[in-house]
This record gives C-alpha cells, sequence and structure tokens, in this order.
C-alpha cells in the first residue's frame, strides 16, 4: 500500500436510479478519484458502464442476496485492493457502511404498523432471514473490521442489538455537492408551471421509493386534513399509486434529477417509518426547504424542530404532521427562515464526507497491510 494512493475496492449489489445509496456511491467514487486513489466496484450486471466511470467493474454473476456475498467472499483474494469497502451486507469487509441501517431494527420497528396477517407472512420471507443472516456475520460475529454509520440512531441500533464495539464504530453523515442544490427563483418560477402549480398553491413534496416505509400515507392523511385548501402534496418516486387516493396529491413518477421539483416546492415531508438518514431531505434542506420528518430518521439529529422543520415521534402522528404542515405553510415563515435553513445543510458538503471516509479507509488499509 502506498501512503499516497489507495487501491479501494466498493461492494453494491444492486443499481436503482433514483436510489439514495447509489447516489452516495456515486458522489464518494468521484470526492475519491478526485483525490488520487483508484477505485473498483464490484455490482450485479445492472449496474449501466455509464454510471461508473471512476473505474473498473467487475460484474458478479449472482444477484440473490446470499449468493452475491458467497461471490464476494470467493473474489476477495483474487483480487488486489488495499481496503474493500462495503455499502452491501456480505459476510466480511474491512470497512462496512451501514448506509441501509440495521435490518433487525428496521423489522422491529415495522411490527407496530403490520396487521397480524402480515406479521405471519413475514415469518416465512427468505429474503428477510438471508439479509438477517449477513447483518450478524458483520456486526456480532465481526465480519466487519470497522462499521461507518450516518446516525447516531444507526450506531446505537448496532450496539444495543449485536453489541458490536462502540469504538470501532464512526459516525460519517450524508453530504451532498452543496453547488447542485440551491434555492433558485429563476428555476422556480420556470418549474411550477411545469407541475401544473398556481402561484397561491403550497406545494408539499414526498420523493422517494418504498412508500409503505417512508410513510406516504401518513403524508397523504395529514396533506387531506390541513384546512388550508391551497396545500398540494407532490409524490416523487416508484410506487403503485393505485393504492392511494387523494384528489390534493400528484404522483411524478421515478425522476432521476429532482432538482426542479425541489426549486417548485415550499416544504419538504418524509414520514418514514425507518430511515438511517434521508439523502432526499439532506438535498431539500440546502435547497432551504423546511424539512417535515419523524425520529426514526437519522436525518433528524442536524435539525432542530420549528427552526428548520419540523419533527414528530412517530410516522402515524397525522395530527402532528398536519399541524406541522400548517405551521410551514405560512410564506412569511418559511421567507425568514430560508437562510438559516440553508446554512445549516452548509455543514454537510460531500467534500467533507470523503475527506473523513478516506481517514478511516486510511487506518483500516494499514491495519489490514501489517496483519
Amino acid at each position: 500500500m502506498s501512503q499516497e494512493r489507495l487501491t479501494i475496492g466498493f461492494v453494491r449489489r444492486g443499481y436503482s436510479a433514483t436510489g439514495g445509496a447509489e447516489a452516495y456511491l456515486k458522489r464518494l467514487g468521484r470526492g475519491v478519484v478526485d483525490a488520487g486513489h483508484s477505485v473498483q466496484l464490484f455490482a450485479t450486471n445492472n449496474w449501466p458502464r455509464n454510471e461508473w466511470p471512476f473505474g473498473a467493474i467487475t460484474r458478479l454473476r449472482s444477484g440473490s442476496t446470499i449468493a452475491f456475498a458467497d461471490e464476494v467472499e470467493q473474489l476477495r483474494p483474487q483480487v488486489r485492493c488495499d481496503v474493500w469497502m462495503s455499502l452491501e451486507r456480505v459476510w466480511r469487509c474491512d470497512v462496512y457502511r451501514a448506509g441501509d441501517g440495521v435490518h433487525r431494527a428496521w423489522l422491529e420497528r415495522r411490527e407496530k404498523f403490520a396487521t397480524r396477517l402480515q406479521k405471519f407472512l413475514r415469518r416465512f420471507n427468505r429474503k428477510h432471514n438471508d439479509i438477517l443472516r449477513l447483518e450478524k456475520s458483520l456486526l456480532a460475529d465481526r465480519g466487519a473490521g470497522r462499521v461507518i454509520v450516518n446516525s447516531q440512531l444507526v450506531k446505537n441500533e448496532i450496539v444495543d442489538l449485536y453489541r458490536y464495539p462502540a469504538d470501532k464504530i464512526d459516525i460519517v453523515r450524508n453530504g451532498v455537492p452543496l453547488e447542485q442544490f440551491r434555492f433558485d427563483s429563476e428555476v422556480r418560477t420556470k418549474a411550477r408551471p411545469w407541475l401544473q402549480l398556481d402561484s397561491g398553491d403550497i406545494a408539499v413534496l414526498f420523493a422517494g421509493s418504498g412508500w409503505e416505509r417512508k410513510g406516504l400515507p401518513f403524508a397523504i392523511d395529514a396533506t387531506e386534513k390541513c384546512r388550508d385548501r391551497r396545500v398540494r402534496l407532490l409524490v416523487a418516486g416508484r410506487g403503485d399509486q393505485r393504492k392511494y387516493k387523494s384528489a390534493r396529491a400528484q404522483f411524478l413518477g421515478e425522476l432521476v434529477d429532482l432538482r426542479r421539483v425541489y426549486a417548485a416546492a415550499d416544504i419538504f415531508i418524509l414520514p418514514t417509518i425507518y430511515d438511517p438518514f434521508s439523502n432526499a431531505c439532506l438535498e431539500a434542506l440546502a435547497c432551504g426547504l423546511p424539512v417535515i420528518t419523524t425520529r426514526a430518521n437519522g436525518f433528524s439529529e442536524i435539525i432542530e424542530d420549528s427552526v428548520h422543520g419540523s419533527l414528530v415521534d412517530l410516522a402515524n402522528d397525522v395530527d402532528g404532521l398536519r399541524a406541522a404542515l400548517e405551521l410551514w405553510s405560512d410564506d412569511a415563515r418559511r421567507s425568514a427562515a430560508r437562510s438559516t435553513i440553508i446554512d445549516r445543510a452548509s455543514r454537510f458538503d460531500i467534500s467533507k464526507n470523503v475527506e473523513r471516509t478516506l481517514a478511516i479507509l486510511f487506518q483500516s488499509a494499514a491495519r489490514a497491510a501489517s496483519t
């Protein structure tokens, strides 16, 4: 290993054009390469070549959770990397970034919102059992040499549920390229007619896939309960919109680039049941939008209630969500808070994330070289 240059193997199984993990990994890859390091990506065949211009892609044949982890394990001795960083649950790695959170914790939280039938059927779900096996291997069995998390929420869950040593867990908050996410009144003026918004409409944006987990039903209910009829909900992401009936909701589908929608929106809402740290919330914050979310979102740790947005304890607190929407429906309040909101987001540029992550990778590579 050169003290000046690392060869890093990144592991990520699947690909979604609108996925937060994929967006983060591409931003990290760009930052690492710009810092002079070499990277390789180990992924399945559905990762497009043009979405990883930073180095080689080794395409693994196995798509299932366990089979992919097995293939990574077989491949590791054959590939020369100074350090392996996985953003995926595998059997072992030098550094594991738990960007998807703790699956065991998510399942426990989800049970509170599930029907009896759902609880019964989930006992036999092989996918969940496979993910839990890999998570146990990384955390309880110490297959991960070091763990990076993006929130205190996730760190606490890993320590409490798996007794992984707290001193081997680093909190590295998510980051975004701030120059790409800024409040722009000119873009806003052009984007609102595109979204069929009248000048007086209060546009509330919900963005994300996995609508049940991210709390779309609660966002819709809260919007419907708002006394101000100008409040409209914009829904971006992948899901079955036929399940949701609302005259005040507009479904935009999957959008790779949300910047125009952030510009058109007035408020961002994500009443998630569980989220390690929502990238979309941070992007919205950088664009000057007040963010309404739950304390089950690691993002909530970086904002102050009623200052940068609003926080509710539980995703299904529809009255609390409605009150937050009505609070931030006031034009004067949003305008007065915008500079404070943008200032808070300015602390989370992707460059800071890259710098801290590289420091951890250097430490892990040095340990691997000495053994």
